[in-house]
């Protein structure tokens, strides 16, 4: 597994380098095995750092991540585990048809609704996150986009959907392939009166759009609340989205998460 490669697109954010320095870019694979085991490595951690960050609601909430052999199944998180305690060994693989290829546990019926469909009208999008964090459920509400009112925001300027048909909790796949729709060929969408989803063409991407989308939201919030926000200008607002908003700058802003997390938990590659 190649994880520093000097040839690779550099970040826009690095700034004076030491001789020989080399950015940290995506891992490229010697082996599907390989890919497969980080894929299911990063997603267990996204569990663990979404568990830390309280975006838990009982029993709701999920990340999924495709496998990369069988690009018609993803693996996900087990119906009713804690995303607290989610290890490696715990995640079960499904197809889009609903059949457990390999696990021990069932899978939230929602999750299958939601995230085959997804990823069946998204076939770049690696990856998919959807949970009940608290700013998300409430921006939801409002059934409007973000607006480009923080630096961190502008992320998603132009670049997330609005899905405004709520129909209750999603027990069937139609109305998962309308929020396919909704999503269209952007990194999020919110869903009215539900709360937020991402994808990205890495686990750690799709992650950290879900965790940046929450503050964003949470800071509109707070500014909404305080009186009347100003919005970053629109041809301002594209410039930093090109700047923050790749797929190589969401891969990377994680990198701290990551390094924290599987220090702090290490049991979550078991």
């Amino acid at each position: 597994m190649d994880t520093s490669t000097a040839t690779r697109t550099p970040h826009t954010g690095v700034g004076p380098v030491p001789p020989g320095f080399k950015a940290k870019v995506p891992p490229v694979f010697d082996s599907v095995e390989e890919e497969r085991l980080h894929r299911k490595q990063e997603l267990a951690a996204a569990f663990r750092l979404f568990g830390k960050f309280g975006f838990s609601e009982g029993v709701a909430g999920h990340i999924t991540a495709r496998d990369p052999e069988n690009p018609h199944w993803f693996w996900v998180n087990p119906f009713g585990m804690s995303f607290t305690q989610i290890k490696v060994s715990d995640l079960v693989l499904v197809d889009h048809d609903g059949n457990v290829v390999e696990g021990d546990q069932p899978v939230n019926r929602a999750a299958f609704c939601i995230h085959s469909e997804v990823h069946k009208a998204r076939p770049d999008a690696v990856a998919a996150a959807h949970a009940h964090s608290v700013h998300g459920k409430a921006f939801s509400t409002l059934r409007r986009r973000l607006d480009p009112l923080t630096q961190d925001a502008c992320a998603f300027f132009e670049d997330h959907g609005l899905y405004e048909d709520f129909r209750g909790v999603v027990n069937d796949t139609e109305e998962g392939r309308r929020i396919g729709t909704a999503l269209g060929p952007n990194k999020a969408v919110i869903l009215a009166n539900h709360g937020l989803l991402t994808v990205g063409a890495t686990v750690a991407e799709a992650a950290w759009w879900f965790i940046t989308m929450e503050r964003s939201c949470q800071a509109q919030l707070l500014a909404m609340a305080a009186g009347t926000p100003y919005p970053i200008d629109h041809d301002t607002a594209l410039q930093v989205r090109e700047q923050i908003g790749t797929p190589l700058a969401g891969w990377f802003q994680l990198r701290p998460l990551w390094d924290q997390i599987t220090e702090e938990q290490p049991d979550l590659f078991d």
